[in-house]
């Protein structure tokens, strides 16, 4: 009978596949005779698995959704690959509905599992450390998440509020739905202002109904993960690039300056010096980030890097001299 379990989990593990699995092919698989696999099917069927027969040369079998939830199987594998992602959602989902129900679903599933792959669970212990979260985020309605991902499926216009935005409501060609730093956002292309967009979804109150079908767009940047950070980049969305990147010598050793050079590139030149390439959204921010390191700065290029550390200077000295030596503002601001 053990061996008869055994042989039907990994049965059901390669249906779960998504795909029609030939009883020849299922057969080779799992070391037993295509008789074997019929009978084995015919189990798996009594305890309410919809397998369906596919005809065709090779003939074969298919895992269908049924209307009820059947008893599941799952090896060691996917077991532990569930209490994982579980312990992480519970952790890191900016969802707190989701993260209780995450919760209770891994002590759902710990209660059920046999002892052996209890102890290996409880071994691993991890914390999620998620990025910090802005302190404005407010929750996220889970119905919306359900109602926006909806329509990006049917592909249906979407109607919505979007305050603090005026009364009109907007009017979107809805694509993705995307989790960024533990908010949430709608990657949509907007019909009034003829541009793409990336909404808040915090902020989104959609209106019913959703309006006619549409035929999707090509995002920029060929991804949703290319267009968002390019975005949040400032660029257009065509590319991860930052508008503006400059290189620099610093007189730091280079392990002093990649743990705070962000994605940038350190390249070693010596005990006491590297070459740093780093990009951001402007000029004089990329300037005032570089200053951060307060060490001696050669600009290698280009000239508007040269030119936002002057412009830089001189805005700061003019702020020094607001002060004067009591520490009272200067009325001279010059």
């Amino acid at each position: 009978m053990q061996k008869t379990s055994a042989r039907l989990l990994a049965l059901l593990s390669l249906l779960q596949t998504h795909r029609d699995r030939s009883g020849g092919d299922l057969a080779d698989r799992l070391g037993i005779t295509a008789r074997t696999v019929r009978r084995d099917i015919d189990r798996l069927r009594e305890l309410g698995y919809r397998i369906t027969t596919v005809r065709g040369p090779a003939g074969g079998y298919r895992l269908e959704a049924g209307a009820q939830l059947p008893p599941l199987l799952f090896d060691d594998g996917q077991v532990i690959a569930l209490a994982v992602a579980l312990r992480t959602a519970a952790a890191d989902t900016g969802l707190t509905s989701v993260a209780e129900d995450a919760t209770r679903a891994l002590a759902t599933l710990r209660q059920v599992m046999p002892p052996r792959l209890r102890r290996r669970i409880d071994l691993l212990d991890i914390t999620a450390v998620p990025p910090p979260a802005p302190r404005d985020t407010p929750p996220v309605d889970p119905q919306v998440l359900l109602e926006l991902s909806r329509a990006v499926r049917a592909r249906e216009e979407l109607r919505f509020d979007y305050p603090p935005a005026p009364d009109a409501p907007r009017r979107v060609h809805p694509h993705h739905l995307v989790t960024r730093l533990h908010r949430w956002y709608l990657v949509a292309w907007d019909l009034d202002r003829e541009d793409w967009r990336a909404f808040r979804v915090d902020r989104v109150r959609p209106r019913t109904p959703t309006g006619p079908r549409f035929t999707p767009r090509a995002l920029p940047g060929g991804d949703v993960a290319t267009f968002l950070t390019g975005r949040f980049r400032g660029n257009d969305g065509t590319t991860t690039d930052w508008p503006c990147q400059g290189e620099v010598v610093l007189r730091l050793p280079a392990a002093d300056v990649a743990p705070h050079a962000r994605d940038g590139v350190v390249e070693e030149l010596g005990p006491d010096r590297c070459r740093l390439t780093l990009g951001s959204w402007s000029w004089p921010g990329l300037a005032a980030t570089l200053g951060r390191f307060d060490t001696d700065i050669e600009v290698v290029g280009p000239p508007e890097l040269t030119a936002a550390f002057a412009g830089l200077a001189a805005r700061y000295a003019r702020a020094g001299r607001t002060l004067s030596r009591t520490g009272e503002p200067s009325r001279d601001p010059a």
